[in-house]
């Protein structure tokens, strides 16, 4: 606590009592191993760019329009999230939006966890740099399976999957929130419980389907 004194007018000298403390930041850095499919499925590109030209054209997409051919191999590399480095990696911010998901179990206030967890990433997107990534450590494949969109019609969607994976995960925390064993408890329930990528069981969309799940290796102060 600090107490500093406006000395402008000797007349009228008052003090001022400071309670908020500096910020007081740990970083923790953890090994994780895959006990389940990591499925990543980024937005298309192409996809992207057709819509951002209907947008500055002002046309209308046509209902009749016949859908565009595309090979599966294309699909499944627009899949995949990959650094300027040419590694494989997946979005930073999930592990931080899970971490968050997770404080739910806990009982912690979520609004606070938005502001006392953080991940540090390990590079960037080659494409989108504004996208923050974690090495994948593993080869993916081609994964094909049937899905169904809102309508309920079926269609066959292509991602990326890898099977033997790992992960260095570094998480910056406020260290007056939470201690180091916290932040481990809580990227083990992420590992257990909410999971990370395409059918993950925190899915807004399902119940998943087991995929993104994983285990603490190894973890050690940074």
């Amino acid at each position: 606590m600090a107490t500093a004194k406006n000395t402008a007018s000797p007349a009228a000298v008052t003090s001022q009592t400071v309670t908020i403390k500096p910020p007081n930041f740990g970083v923790a850095e953890f090994r994780v191993r895959g006990m389940a499919p990591l499925v990543i499925h980024r937005f298309s590109a192409k996809t992207k760019n057709q819509m951002k030209q209907k947008m500055e054209t002002g046309k209308a997409a046509s209902n009749k329009k016949n859908r565009e051919a595309k090979l599966t191999d294309d699909i499944y590399e627009e899949a995949r999230y990959r650094s300027a480095d040419g590694w494989d990696g997946f979005n930073a911010s999930s592990i931080r939006a899970a971490m968050i998901s997770a404080c739910r179990l806990v009982g912690f206030k979520m609004t606070l966890a938005k502001l006392s967890v953080f991940v540090e990433a390990d590079g960037v997107d080659k494409d989108e740099p504004q996208i923050p990534l974690i090495r994948i450590y593993g080869e993916p494949v081609k994964q094909e399976d049937m899905a169904r969109v809102e309508t309920g019609q079926p269609y066959v969607t292509v991602r990326a999957a890898y099977h033997d994976w790992a992960a260095k995960i570094r998480i910056r925390f406020d260290a007056d929130q939470f201690t180091i064993t916290d932040v481990s408890n809580l990227i083990a329930r992420v590992g257990l419980q909410v999971g990370i990528g395409e059918g993950r069981p925190d899915s807004k969309n399902s119940a998943g389907m087991g995929w993104g799940l994983f285990r603490i290796e190894e973890e050690k102060a940074a």
